[in-house]
């Protein structure tokens, strides 16, 4: 099986055969390099069937931490990360981001909200997520997905 660590760019560094890393610019480009290499490294560890829901929760990560976390217009360099991690039953999908503010979990009832749906759609398709302050600055917001199939 090759290793997800073949198929990443100079942008990208892998931890451990269980652990993929990449720098996130604020661009789509960047989004979309994100969703390819999720792609990709789910496939070098056989997780295919999990491919759908990590890349909803990815791309959502993602996004929150640019469109939030970053100055406006985004830095190209900007110091967001990806980090995926493979454990005995869950697959961490975490997005690291240089803002201290928490993330913001929509309470309003109104399901035709514009914005403030990620979260919601993180936590359902997540057997766990939060958040974790980062020191000095920043904060790492991160899901826990199931690997196992269920027959």
């Amino acid at each position: 099986m090759p290793s997800p660590a073949q198929f990443r760019s100079h942008q990208s560094v892998r931890d451990s055969p269980r652990t993929a890393v990449l720098h996130l610019s604020g661009s789509r480009e960047g989004f979309a390099e994100a969703r390819d290499f999720t792609h990709r490294t789910l496939d070098g560890w056989s997780l295919e069937h999990c491919a759908d829901d990590a890349l909803t929760v990815v791309t959502e990560l993602a996004a929150n931490a640019v469109l939030h976390a970053l100055p406006d217009p985004p830095e190209e360099a900007g110091d967001v990360r990806l980090r995926l991690s493979l454990r005995r039953s869950h697959l961490v999908c975490a997005v690291t981001d240089p803002s201290d503010a928490l993330p913001v979990y929509p309470h309003a009832g109104d399901p035709l909200l514009e914005h403030g749906r990620g979260l919601h759609m993180i936590e359902a398709l997540s057997e766990h997520w939060g958040w974790t302050r980062r020191s000095p600055v920043g904060k790492t917001v991160w899901a826990m997905l199931p690997t196992r199939t269920h027959a």
